[in-house]
């Protein structure tokens, strides 16, 4: 029984002490650059602060922002009563076509408009390439999905008979949906354009691939500082800036989710059949999702499949190659073999740490000890409220002397990916063990089974139910990372997020077709992985 005791004590010691030195430590190593160094003025500080451009750059962050989210929730809403609400054949196609987006890492999407909008693409005579235009474009196509199942689950909660009481004294259909349907839907809403602000506001991979050489954000700008200015200082207060706005909009969308939370739970589910007055908003999310989600993407699979005009398969061969103007580095198909190992080991670490935890915070435990786990459970999200490019900016400052050393180590970026997908892991993991009634086990136990045995037999299969996904979550995440990568990797252990971004910004036609057909590869690991991990979950019996 001590030996038992200890090992849940391991269960809780180890990860708490993996995010101290990995993710805290970096991190306020990084923060307190700005704040205090070695005597550093405080004059530095409100430079940085009062500069024209910090205000700019601010300034464009929150719009950029403001404006994806606004886009995302106006298309967004009406897909979610479509493919949620109403009742239609190949209802889940269209849910799946939706949500290709939610796969996809942020590269792909940004390489994907380049390809539609930029010289040579199908839309190219918009002049849309490299504008704030592009950006937001893309930033509701990456976020589309986010609000339309979130809204989704809440609409297939609310009770029909309320509308239809309101349509029988005399409201007009326009009318029940603003006075009775949207107010219910609140929550949901606010909810939903919270987690898609941050995400629109945390978009560093999108703007390198999609932003012109003078539009910048706090993200872009942080990198700017550190990687070609070399000036960490300022890119340690615009850390500080960019932390500040993440954390408000994690606490704003933490707030709303417990109260779409309270309203979901209160009802079942409810679809109503396909009508007449459905149409015009059908159509609606028939256009967004055949013109915006698949278009892009269509137009990256076939631009990577030709040259000068013609079909070819040379942009693929050329992926053995490092590309023009580049001297030395690892060529693409060597990008594409780290990706892979450094996600293998990034999963495993954020696996070792993360299912023990899992099975920490899915106890029913009360007093203390609840308050506890919550805590728990509270800290192991913080990585999730600050932007991996400062995960990866805290890294280059903080492990590379003394007393940890990693700049050498192999182990330095599957760390760091391992700090950004934990969160994942545990999100996806724990709901599934809480499925399991405190009941079954005290009933394994009061039968003789040991707690090994209980662990093993009652836990195990909803473990194993879950552990698919949360593979898929981690490998995926970490295979399309991009943030921390491009602060950390090497001319030799570059991945192909990396390599792809370091093509797009190179002249040169067979870089930029190098740049698409890396991105088709990378977009085909991740869809790949996340389907294999869809495929091997597994009911407990």
């Amino acid at each position: 029984m001590r030996l038992w005791r200890g090992a849940w004590t391991a269960a809780v010691i180890v990860p708490v002490a993996f995010l101290a030195v990995f993710f805290l430590y970096p991190t306020l190593s990084m923060l307190m650059l700005g704040v205090w160094d070695e005597g550093v003025e405080t004059g530095h500080i409100r430079t940085v602060l009062t500069n024209s451009t910090t205000w700019k750059v601010v300034g464009q962050t929150l719009i950029q922002a403001t404006l994806g989210t606004a886009g995302a929730i106006l298309l967004g809403v009406p897909g979610a009563y479509v493919l949620y609400r109403i009742k239609f054949p190949l209802q889940r196609a269209a849910r799946a076509l939706a949500t290709i987006p939610f796969v996809l890492p942020t590269v792909v999407v940004g390489v994907a408009f380049r390809a539609l909008l930029g010289r040579g693409g199908p839309l190219g005579f918009l002049g849309l390439d490299e504008t704030l235009t592009a950006v937001v474009l893309a930033l509701v196509y990456f976020n589309y999905a986010v609000v339309v199942r979130t809204v989704g689950s809440m609409w297939q909660s609310l009770d029909p008979r309320v509308v239809q009481a309101a349509r029988t004294l005399g409201a007009s259909r326009a009318r029940a949906f603003w006075t009775v349907t949207l107010p219910q839907l609140a929550p949901a809403i606010a909810s939903a354009g919270a987690i898609v602000f941050l995400f629109c506001s945390t978009s560093y991979g999108l703007i390198r691939t999609l932003g012109s050489p003078g539009y910048g954000t706090l993200e872009t700008e942080i990198w700017r500082q550190a990687q070609a200015y070399l000036d960490v200082k300022t890119a340690a207060v615009l850390s500080i800036l960019q932390v500040v706005i993440v954390i408000c909009t994690l606490i704003v969308s933490e707030k709303l989710s417990k109260k779409a939370a309270t309203r979901l739970n209160l009802r079942g589910r409810h679809v109503t059949p396909f009508t007449k007055g459905d149409i015009p908003v059908a159509v609606l999310t028939a256009i967004v999702i055949i013109t915006l989600i698949t278009t892009p993407i269509l137009t990256l699979v076939t631009r990577s499949l030709q040259v000068d005009g013609e079909w070819s398969l040379k942009n693929y061969s050329l992926l053995a190659t490092s590309g023009e103007g580049f001297a030395g580095g690892a060529t693409v198909h060597e990008a594409i073999t780290n990706s892979l190992v450094i996600g293998l080991a990034a999963t495993a670490i954020s696996l070792l740490i993360g299912v023990p935890l899992s099975l920490v915070l899915s106890r029913h435990v009360r007093g203390p000890l609840r308050r506890g786990q919550e805590a728990l459970s509270g800290a192991i999200l913080l990585p999730l409220g600050v932007s991996a490019v400062t995960v990866g900016f805290g890294f280059s400052i903080a492990l590379d002397s003394p007393p940890l050393d990693l700049r050498n180590s192999p182990l330095l970026i599957p760390i760091a990916q391992a700090v950004v997908a934990l969160p994942l892991v545990v999100r996806s993991l724990t709901p599934t063990l809480q499925a399991i009634t405190p009941g079954r086990r005290e009933a394994a136990a009061t039968l003789g089974a040991p707690p090994w045995r209980v662990l093993a037999t009652i836990d195990g299969p909803f473990l194993v139910r879950g552990i698919g996904v949360a593979i898929g979550f981690a490998f995926a995440t970490s295979l399309g990372e991009f943030g921390a990568t491009s602060f950390l990797a090497r001319p030799d252990n570059q991945t192909l997020p990396v390599i792809i971004v370091r093509l797009l910004g190179r002249p040169g036609e067979h870089n930029y077709g190098m740049a698409m057909a890396g991105a088709v590869v990378l977009a085909l690991l991740a869809a790949t992985i996340m389907a294999v991990a869809e495929a091997a979950r597994k009911d407990p019996q």
